[in-house]
């Protein structure tokens, strides 16, 4: 099991909030973006940490050797990780929010997109992009989660036209997306952050069980 940490919900939980760190972080590096994303507070929040151990230190989900194509090997070690902790906390997948940034946003496509697995409701991708890899395909059958992608303009790890690229491909089956660039580098603009607030909120609402 992948280690965590929990931000409880204010009362019985509406849903749960999963969000996965980028490359080298850990999982306190996202547990802030938690109360910005809900403030609130209805859903249950978890920040996992990805399994790998690599130079030049921190965690990682995969290694890199082109960005844009994961390493297979190392990519199917994060992936499962990452979908056996979604899958172990016991909500239904339309109470499910995946987000993520930079190697956590390729994690957040790869479970929440990923052919054979539930989809949820939203998935918010800052600064990455869906992946190319041996052993993983994208279901883009419709119905498709809604997805919000933010992504710096002058980002020089993961180009921005990654992010468009997601964008398009997502548009093109159909699916309902935010898309927001900002001039930034590698980072997230938290206006961004603050408009995703009331995004998840109304994702998840459309999916209620009536």
């Amino acid at each position: 099991m992948t280690d965590r940490l929990t931000r409880p919900a204010v009362g019985e939980p509406e849903g749960v909030l999963v969000l996965f760190h980028g490359r080298g972080a850990d999982e306190q590096d996202l547990f802030p973006l938690l109360d910005l994303l809900d403030p609130e507070r209805r859903l249950l929040g978890i920040t996992p940490r990805a399994p790998l151990s690599l130079p030049p230190g921190g965690q990682h989900w995969y290694v890199v050797h082109r960005v844009g194509f994961p390493d297979p090997p190392s990519f199917a070690t994060g992936f499962a990780a990452a979908a056996e902790l979604v899958d172990s906390l016991g909500f239904p997948s339309e109470r499910t929010v995946l987000g993520g940034f930079s190697q956590g946003a390729v994690m957040s496509y790869a479970v929440g997109l990923g052919r054979g697995r539930a989809q949820p409701p939203a998935i918010v991708a800052l600064s990455g992009f869906i992946p190319t890899v041996a052993g993983w395909e994208a279901d883009l059958d419709p119905p498709l989660p809604r997805v919000a992608i933010g992504h710096g303009t002058y980002d020089p790890v993961i180009e921005a036209g990654l992010g468009r690229q997601a964008r398009d491909t997502l548009e093109g089956a159909g699916a309902d997306v935010l898309y927001r660039e900002y001039p930034l580098p590698h980072a997230v603009d938290p206006r961004f952050l603050a408009e995703l607030a009331p995004w998840i909120r109304d994702a998840l609402a459309a999916h209620a069980t009536p």
